[in-house]
């Protein structure tokens, strides 16, 4: 498994006030939001990222980084769909 990993349904998140919202539809775009627009350690975050790796890796499937990206953006306050 590589390249795009598809969400079954997209993620819609705001990173900042002032930037417009992001339609997050796979893995790569998921884990770029952690790495680049997160900026504070949590537990979650890890946990995203750890997942989004493995998904890229072929060791697990998109609705578990889906989730814990969930997860990941409704602790930093940035989801604005689900």
């Amino acid at each position: 498994m590589t390249g795009l990993i598809r969400f079954e349904r997209p993620v819609v998140v705001q990173v900042s006030r002032r930037s417009s919202e992001r339609i997050v539809f796979d893995v790569n775009d998921a884990a770029a939001i952690l790495l680049r627009d997160l900026h504070h350690e949590t537990d979650k975050r890890r946990i995203a990222m750890d997942t989004c790796l493995q998904v890229l890796r072929g060791k697990t499937h998109p609705p578990a980084a889906r989730r814990a990206f969930v997860a990941a953006a409704l602790e930093a306050r940035i989801l604005r769909s689900d």
